[in-house]
This record gives C-alpha cells, structure tokens and sequence, in this order.
C-alpha cells in the first residue's frame, strides 16, 4: 500500500499530464471541446480513472469517448514514462456529468424558491384560527369569577 499523499500526487500528474497529451498531440476529429476535471488513481497505482467534460451535445460526448478510447495505448504510455513506475497503470475515462448535475440542482433549487414565494403569499393573507389573543389576561378572570362559580372537581356530590 502507498502512501496516500504519493497516491494524490500521481493523480494530479496524471491529470495533468493526460490533458496536455490531449490538448497537444491526439489530432482526433472526433475529439471535441475536453476538459480534464479530475483523475483518480488505485492504491497500488494500477488503475487509473480520468474524468472529463465535453461541450456539446450527445453526438459531440459520444465522438470524444471513441477518440479517447482510440488513443488510450498512446495515453498510458506517456503517462507511464512520465510517472517513472514499473507498471504504466491502466486508463479509464468517465465522462463527469458536473453539469447535468449542476442544472439538475439549479432546477430543483428554483422550483424551491417558487414554492417558497407561494408559501409567503399565502402566510401574507392567513388569519388566526380562533382569536387574536388566545390567553386570559387578567381582567377576565376576576369578572369570570364574579358570574358563576363551579362546583369543585372531585368525587360523588350527591
């Protein structure tokens, strides 16, 4: 098991390393509009996993996962020369979906400030259930003790 801080920095070379090779040397049409988000690599620096966002549609994400396939054996070996370790670890690349995700909560959170704005107006026109003021003041206990009195609770009054 490595050490977890060599592990991040490799992560972070990897990264680095994979979007400059993209950025510089894959001439692929398929390839669009990539960004590099993240990397993660295993323990024992035997996998790796590159994320990625693409700008465009369906078709354009789709045409950068068949580039980055197709160029992946280019990919792992430079990253593997780079790094310096006996085993060029394997790529794998996910597409970051960070942006569905974002107007995903974007959408939720509108449809909250919605609600919200509905519960104001609402809570704007509420009145009381009963009265106003709910508790006895004190004037009114004297005048009501003044009326009626109640017989005490308690047991059999016969």
């Amino acid at each position: 098991m490595s050490d977890p801080a060599k592990v991040r920095r490799h992560a972070e070379r990897v990264r680095e390393l994979v979007a400059s090779v993209v950025r510089s040397q894959i001439k692929d049409p398929r390839l669009g509009m990539i960004t590099i988000t993240d990397a993660r690599i295993t323990a024992d620096l035997r996998d790796a996993t590159v994320f990625y966002t693409v700008l465009g549609d369906a078709a354009a994400q789709s045409g950068t996962a068949a580039a980055l396939e197709s160029a992946k054996g280019m990919l792992r070996s430079t990253v593997g020369k780079a790094l310096g370790l006996r085993h060029s670890p394997t790529l794998t690349f996910v597409l970051d979906d960070v942006q569905d995700q974002v107007k995903h909560i974007d959408d939720l959170l509108a449809q909250a400030r919605t609600a919200d704005a509905e519960v104001q107006r609402l809570a704007a026109r509420a009145e009381y259930a009963g009265e106003a003021q709910p508790y006895r003041l004190d004037e009114d206990d004297e005048s009501h003790e003044d009326e009626d009195e109640t017989p005490p609770r308690g047991g059999d009054q016969r």
